[in-house]
């Protein structure tokens, strides 16, 4: 009787057949870190809800995101998602849109009502927390989410810090602003206006806090030094920021120019257009390429009938008339200066040249350290006075919400280990998932879901938010995309491909193990698994 080729056999059927002796080298799964976890400032978990929304669990999705950060309808607005850049999807067609996925969660849980859960427990400990901005809110919900009492004195009379007095409302509409900082109040965080601390440790003293997270935003606009005539009209960019906040806007005229490169410069410009400036010019001293802005911050503007000067610098502001002379960049990229002079009509100039920190609370504290008009701090987030912590703009670090948020998480992780008398371990140390792991054979071509953007007519006259959300079915699509990048999400291709029924389904949720008496160690599924969550090592004995 004739034989067939091949008799498939299943696992352990025969104690003959045990294969795993010919093996060199065996598979093993692992966890690596996907690339858009790695690159979040705030350290969210974003694979790990991206996996919940694609399944159209939208509140466990959120409620996976809003452990490292409470503000994902903020973020999904204000962020500038570095997680995209960093993103696989995107050497395969386009990153994924975890912004808009983040900001179609946060608007749900706004439109549901979700709220944060208690704290499981009262530590009986009291921590100040200084500024409600975005670093001092994360610290605080953070603190709380571990159950310590948290206090947050604000000098303001909001909360929100620069997310309300520095990002206009264009970009992050007020009211999700207040009903994200609504759900952290409801926990039971207090929040003291008008209560600036102008000496920390008679504050600490009087109340009896037992740690502190200093978050003290950047309100204080760093000025240049500009020949003015008394009729001038010059303004800070904080100021002019600031005041849209209240009931008297500011004056700015009909011909308005700001000074300086930064995202600030292009939100003062956008926000001249809208109060009806005819002219809204930038001067800038270097080329577009080397703009801190973002690009497609200045996109919009000049979208908005924005215009840049690039390579100019003001030399003089008169009643009326600015004098600017044109720069050129040297070998190093500098900017120098031309001799060429011209003259620029305009009725206000505002100065967005960056913004310091007032340190004058810190006055007397023994063992810190200033540096650059900022507070050094440890890899714990704490200033050389201990208990004493410190975050946000207050520290030497990029800023901006994400940074901020990511600090006040940290921070909060470590002075709930100084109030314990412990430390605080460190995270397990993954590979990264980099796109060479991966097996892109197996993903359909999806392109990305573009977000809706007001036109620019209503753009230009009005202060109704730009770019727009997603709807539930595109969100669900977005999720979908995600290509799951380190981490098995259960396709049963390793279960399909192997030649040796070695690979062992434990159940949903579960993943799979291998059986190592009948693996010959071929590689097979290693090499056909998407998302590189088998590596091959080498047999040590």
């Amino acid at each position: 009787m004739q034989k067939p080729f091949a008799i498939t056999l299943d696992v352990g059927s025969s104690l003959a057949n045990k294969t795993g002796s010919w093996r060199s080298q065996r598979p093993v799964y692992v966890d690596r870190l996907p690339p858009c976890n790695h690159q979040c400032p705030a350290g969210e978990d974003i694979q790990g809800w991206l996996f919940h929304a694609e399944a159209g669990h939208y509140e466990a999705a959120w409620r996976h995101l809003v452990r490292d950060n409470p503000f994902p309808a903020i973020m999904g607005r204000v962020c500038y998602h570095a997680c995209e850049t960093a993103c696989n999807r995107g050497q395969l067609d386009a990153p994924v849109g975890i912004n808009s996925v983040e900001r179609f969660l946060g608007d749900e849980a706004l439109k549901h009502g979700w709220q944060f859960g208690p704290p499981a427990s009262d530590s009986g400990r009291h921590v100040l927390v200084v500024g409600a901005g975005p670093s001092g809110l994360s610290a605080a919900y953070q603190l709380r989410r571990l159950g310590h009492r948290v206090t947050i004195f604000e000098a303001g009379p909001l909360p929100g810090g620069m997310m309300r007095f520095g990002i206009p409302k264009y970009r992050l509409p007020r009211d999700v602003l207040d009903g994200e900082v609504a759900r952290i109040v409801a926990m039971g965080v207090d929040i003291r206006y008008a209560s600036k601390v102008s000496d920390l440790q008679a504050t600490m003293k009087a109340e009896g806090f037992d740690a502190a997270f200093l978050a003290v935003g950047a309100h204080i606009a760093k000025r240049a030094y500009i020949p003015a005539g008394d009729s001038a009209h010059v303004l800070d960019a904080v100021s002019v920021l600031r005041s849209m906040e209240g009931e008297d806007k500011p004056m700015l005229g009909r011909r308005v120019v700001v000074y300086g490169g930064g995202n600030t410069a292009i939100d003062v410009a956008r926000t001249a257009k809208r109060l009806g400036a005819t002219d809204a010019i930038i001067v800038y001293r270097r080329t577009r390429e080397r703009m801190p802005a973002h690009d497609f911050e200045v996109e919009e503007a000049l979208q908005e009938g924005v215009m840049i000067k690039w390579l100019s610098t003001i030399k003089q502001a008169d009643a009326g008339e600015l004098t600017v002379e044109k720069m050129v960049l040297d070998e190093k990229g500098h900017p120098q200066p031309t001799g060429e002079f011209e003259t620029l009509a305009a009725d206000s100039l505002v100065l967005a040249l960056g913004q310091d920190v007032d340190l004058s609370l810190l006055d007397g504290v023994p063992g810190l350290q200033l540096k650059d008009g900022v507070v050094q701090v440890d890899s714990r987030m704490m200033t050389g006075h201990p208990g004493i912590f410190a975050g946000g703009d207050m520290v030497p670090a990029e800023r901006n919400v994400t940074v901020a948020v990511g600090h006040g998480k940290k921070a909060a992780r470590h002075i709930d280990a100084w109030l314990r008398g412990s430390v605080a371990a460190d995270a397990d140390k993954h590979d990264v998932a980099t796109f060479d792991k991966l097996n892109t054979w197996y993903y359909s071509d999806a392109p990305p879901t573009l977000r809706p953007m007001l036109d620019v007519l209503r753009r230009q006259t009005s202060f109704d938010e730009v770019q727009g959300g997603l709807d539930e079915t595109n969100a669900l699509f977005e999720a979908r995309r995600c290509l799951s990048c380190g981490n098995c999400f259960e396709c049963d291709n390793c279960y399909g491909v192997c030649p040796d029924n070695a690979v062992i389904k434990l159940g949903p949720g579960k993943r799979f193990e291998f059986n190592y008496d009948y693996c010959k160690g071929c590689g097979i599924c290693a090499a056909e698994c998407p998302c590189g969550a088998i590596q091959m090592e080498a047999e040590t004995s």
